[in-house]
């Protein structure tokens, strides 16, 4: 789902979860911390292991130990970006810029 840069993650969040597949443990970004998308995964039956914003008084449950597994995310995301074209988003329509994905990955992953 493409987003503009100007929105916050947590705003798409509800529609992500609609779509996510069944799982036991979400790790999430810091941009999803709110208490409403907390409570919509934990109604799906889901445990959320997001990390807490610096500004949030009560601090929820969170491991360290489980969230190095979205490291191997974080790092595929990365070698997306070594291409300027997805980095800066140079195509200005969502189709055009979901290929440039999409070759980028093949050649990232693929070749």
């Amino acid at each position: 789902m493409l987003t503009g840069g100007n929105v916050a993650d947590c705003t798409a969040g509800a529609e992500l979860l609609s779509k996510m597949p069944a799982c036991d443990i979400l790790h999430g970004d810091k941009g999803y911390d709110s208490d409403v998308i907390r409570r919509q995964v934990e109604n799906a039956g889901v445990m959320p292991n997001i990390p807490p914003k610096a500004s949030r008084k009560w601090k929820n449950c969170f491991s360290p130990f489980l969230y190095r597994i979205r490291n191997a995310i974080d790092r595929m995301f990365c070698q997306l970006k070594d291409f300027r074209r997805i980095a800066t988003r140079y195509d200005q329509s969502a189709t055009n810029f979901l290929a440039a994905v999409c070759i980028a990955a093949t050649i990232s992953y693929w070749l």
